[in-house]
């Protein structure tokens, strides 16, 4: 059975920095897209940015600049690394596939202190 299992989050000052890992089970990974998502309490869940096969990348406009996502496929993880964070990054954020294929976890747990 394919999985995901998430790390990485923690409580961290305004204007520090997290790198989050995202580590696949299965054979698939490399064959699919990958993101990172995150959700607010009451708010969607937000697609914040995407990494094809090839290694493109994508990011939702607030975290431009910011955020890096990244895959190593050898490894079958895919990371996103936080700077410059904010308050309003605060969320659980979870890692699937594009379009989604994995079964959803229970994140991981980012809270920003101002």
């Amino acid at each position: 059975q394919v999985q995901l299992v998430e790390s990485g989050g923690g409580l961290v000052q305004a204007g520090g920095s997290l790198k989050l890992s995202c580590a696949a089970s299965g054979s698939i990974f490399r064959f699919n897209a990958m993101a990172w998502y995150r959700q607010v309490p009451g708010n969607q869940r937000e697609l914040v940015a995407t990494v094809s096969v090839r290694g493109n990348t994508n990011y939702v406009d607030s975290v431009k600049g910011r955020f890096t996502i990244s895959r190593d496929n050898a490894k079958n993880t895919v990371y996103l690394q936080m700077n410059s964070l904010k308050p309003e990054d605060t969320g659980v954020y979870y890692c699937n596939s594009v379009p989604t294929t994995y079964s959803w976890t229970q994140g991981t747990q980012v809270t920003v202190s101002s």
